[in-house]
């Protein structure tokens, strides 16, 4: 038993419980994750399989739950009790048993919660009075994408920064052809992309290249951001557009410092002896000078190509030379779902804290 269920989903589930409370376009990301279960008729569900973890519904057949007072109730799928979660509230069953065949839908439980969470707190207010110029997060796929709320940018946000955080947001409508950043400007704002596609391109010994082009949901100018530098490449609108910005002392204290997770020099070395991998992200030059044994080299300005060699199952401790390259890294890395560290200090950390050992070992 269980399949993947992708296709018309949409009514099911915008009558169960708690689902109905999401919006239209939050329900539409939902669908490709939800599984169909079929168990045939005298079969206890909960029995074939751990389902722990999961939110189940019964969809379709008859199903008797059995309670530890003694109390039997038979619930018929999508009605009734069958509309919220069995295992859950007041359908705690100590057994179960299939009186047909059944269809049960499930989902990743901690998903579920995530897009709730959201979906709740992105709602306008009822004090909020229509305006063209404001933005009802819930209906920006680009942004409130599955993928985005548990793997992107958005995924590490302490919940308590999120209302925060949607509300510094600034909504600005921009052009087809007018330019966002400059290379080499500073960094003054971080970007998301709500509607409308950029052009990336940099300037290399005269010559323009175009490097990539951005679409809805992607996020840009948080390099320059954490590196405290000036910007690497040119964005330029490509079609008109809403883009939605946050300004650096934000995106600094509610974006990326939840998202960096930093470590010690001791702290670092214990994750590598775990099994984690260095990752240097200096020139190739100062990386074949004194790189670390073992560290994969990929320079801070290569990393948005080069994620896709990368292993999402892998732990990487992002280093440079002081901590100032790396950082940037490290937060492009974890907005894309890797579990990237930062070597608080860099390389200069390291080498101060092994002569610190050295002196304690021979005193």
């Amino acid at each position: 038993m269980g399949a993947n269920l992708n296709n018309g989903l949409i009514p099911t589930l915008a009558r169960l419980q708690p689902l109905a409370a999401l919006g239209a376009d939050s329900l539409r990301e939902l669908e490709p994750h939800c599984h169909r279960e079929r168990v045939t008729r005298n079969l206890d569900p909960f029995q074939l399989r751990d389902w722990q973890g999961q939110v189940v519904y019964l969809v379709k057949g008859e199903l008797k739950l059995e309670f530890d007072d003694g109390v039997v109730q038979v619930i018929v799928g999508g009605w009734g009790d069958a509309l919220f979660p069995i295992g859950r509230g007041r359908l705690v069953p100590a057994s179960t048993k299939a009186i047909t065949d059944v269809e049960l839908l499930r989902f990743d439980e901690d998903l579920v919660d995530i897009m709730l969470t959201w979906d709740q707190i992105a709602a306008p207010g009822q004090e909020s009075t229509p305006d063209a110029d404001t933005t009802d997060w819930r209906t920006m796929s680009g942004i409130f994408t599955v993928q985005s709320l548990t793997q992107g940018v958005f995924s590490s946000m302490p919940p308590a920064n999120i209302q925060q955080l949607l509300q510094r947001f600034q909504r600005i409508k921009v052009k087809r052809g007018e330019k966002v950043i400059w290379q080499g400007a500073p960094g003054d704002y971080y970007y998301l992309i709500e509607r409308g596609r950029c052009q990336v391109t940099r300037e290399v010994a005269g010559a323009k290249v175009e490097l990539a082009e951005l679409r809805e949901g992607d996020a840009f100018g948080e390099e320059a951001l954490v590196s405290d530098s000036a910007r690497n490449a040119t964005i330029t609108m490509k079609t008109d557009g809403v883009l939605l910005r946050l300004d650096k002392a934000d995106f600094m204290g509610l974006l990326s410092e939840p998202l960096l997770q930093r470590l010690s020099p001791p702290q670092a070395w214990q994750r590598i002896a775990a099994g984690a991998q260095w990752l240097d992200v200096r020139f190739p030059a100062e990386y074949c000078c004194d790189g670390l044994p073992g560290a994969v080299n990929i320079p801070v300005n290569e990393i948005r190509h080069a994620v896709a060699g990368l292993d999402l199952a892998r732990e990487y401790i992002v280093y440079c030379q002081t901590g100032r390259r790396s950082s940037a890294a490290a937060f492009l890395l974890s907005q894309r779902g890797f579990h990237a560290y930062l070597l608080e200090g860099g390389l200069k950390a390291l080498l101060t804290d092994a002569a610190n050992n050295q002196s304690k070992g021979s005193s």
